[in-house]
């Protein structure tokens, strides 16, 4: 890799990332007040302002831009809650008219602007980041150091969006999850609304150039519920969606580079593929996060689904044996499939696993419960028969429908449940089908 190409790709990357934490930040408060489409509604909406810019000044770098696109992204709260007030109009649907025709009234200005003013209009949707390291300017105080114009752009929101979020964390917290509570100890809850829709509008506007209006929302909105797959505390969504958006910028144009020569494409927009890493990054969350992952979830689910197989294999052991019978492997399998609906292999597997632990022993076809395995399938069954006891005297079941909820309620029994159930049902010594509870 030459230098100019470490030079270029260097800053593209400085510069997406930099815009996608200026974005998160912002993103996080909205996701967690359930507000993502008034992100989407004013990053859209705020076209109008811009092009207004545009038009007046022709340039892209006058703040009349910053200000008419603020101005644009609060008229898209206000006509929201507008019409959500006055027009008793669903909220999603007033976001919805409100920012699309704000949209396309922007799309209309700039396609009739567009000979005089240095604007494509494909630009719009997906910005132009891959040519934003072309178009430098000189620090002051530096020596003549360059850098592009919009890293130091979203550099200088990055620090705005810093700054108020340190400034007043508090308040945006307390009214993130609780308006009412931030109103009584005497916080505007509504102040921090229109100052959570500056900040989105701002950063909406300085990330316009290098990423558009399109893949803004991704940048504003993915990240942040990545993060909240995995964090329980704001400081920490915070810090993982930061990270997050850092990794889909990087990963984004490491993607937009090399994955077209994969597959056979001339080449394809980085913006683009920084929201489609961003949306990969959301997908791997989904299925890991420890919580609510589809993975873990599975996991937990199959190993108790072992555990009751076991369980069960256990009970059915000792009742066997209480009855005066010999249990084979033959005649386990065949009861627990009748009983429950579980695979012959499962049960053979499990079987295996409780001979190797020492729950049971194996003397040509007969298996006979350790006393390991003993102890715990007397518990097991005790259980069971409390639960029969509880559910026909306390609950008013009849004792012949309380077998299977007993089945259930046994393998989520620990001794504390197993005592109050005995207190509560006077400590019989036989179920309601007449049959002892072992001690």
């Amino acid at each position: 890799m030459t230098q100019w190409s470490l030079f270029f790709d260097g800053w593209i990357i400085a510069i997406a990332a930099t815009c996608a934490v200026a974005c998160t930040l912002p993103g996080c408060f909205l996701v967690l007040r359930r507000m993502s489409l008034m992100g989407d509604a004013i990053s859209h909406a705020v076209l109008p302002g811009i092009a207004i810019g545009f038009l007046l000044t022709g340039s892209r770098s006058n703040g009349i831009m910053f200000v008419g696109a603020i101005l644009a992204g609060f008229l898209t709260a206000f006509f929201s809650q507008w019409l959500r007030r006055f027009g008793r109009v669903d909220e999603g649907a007033a976001m919805g008219v409100v920012f699309t025709i704000l949209f396309a009234v922007g799309l209309l200005l700039i396609v009739q602007g567009a000979d005089s003013v240095e604007l494509d209009p494909s630009c719009v949707l997906y910005g132009a980041l891959e040519f934003a390291p072309l178009d430098l300017v000189t620090l002051p105080f530096t020596g003549g150091l360059e850098v592009p114009r919009a890293f130091l752009t979203v550099a200088v929101v990055l620090a705005v969006n810093i700054v108020t979020l340190t400034l007043c964390f508090k308040a945006f917290r307390i009214a993130a999850f609780d308006p009412e509570q931030a109103k009584a100890q005497g916080m505007r809850p509504e102040l921090m609304h229109h100052l959570l829709m500056a900040m989105t509008a701002l950063t909406t506007v300085a990330s316009f150039e290098a990423v558009g209006s399109i893949i803004v929302v991704a940048m504003i909105i993915v990240p942040a519920v990545t993060a909240r797959l995995f964090a329980h505390r704001l400081i920490t969504m915070l810090c993982l969606a930061s990270v997050f958006a850092l990794a889909s910028a990087a990963l984004g144009h490491l993607s937009a580079v090399e994955l077209p020569h994969l597959i056979g494409y001339g080449s394809v927009p980085t913006s683009g593929m920084i929201a489609v890493s961003g949306g990969v990054l959301l997908f791997i969350g989904i299925l890991v996060n420890p919580t609510h992952g589809v993975l873990p979830k599975s996991i937990r689910r199959w190993r108790f689904r072992f555990q009751t197989t076991a369980e069960d294999l256990l009970a059915l052991a000792w009742r066997l044996e209480e009855r005066g019978g010999e249990p084979s492997t033959r005649m386990l399998t065949h009861d627990l499939m009748v009983a429950r609906n579980v695979s012959r292999f499962e049960i053979r597997w499990m079987l295996r696993h409780l001979l190797s632990t020492g729950a049971f022993e194996k003397s040509s076809e007969v298996i006979r419960l350790t006393r390991t395995g003993r102890e715990r399938a007397t518990t097991l069954v005790r259980s069971h028969r409390l639960w029969e006891a509880w559910l026909a005297k306390s609950a008013g079941i009849a004792p012949d429908h309380v077998h299977d909820t007993a089945m259930r309620l046994e393998h989520v029994t620990d001794e504390a449940m197993r005592e109050r159930l005995a207190e509560e049902t006077g400590t019989p010594a036989m179920d309601p089908h007449g049959r002892s509870i072992p001690d």
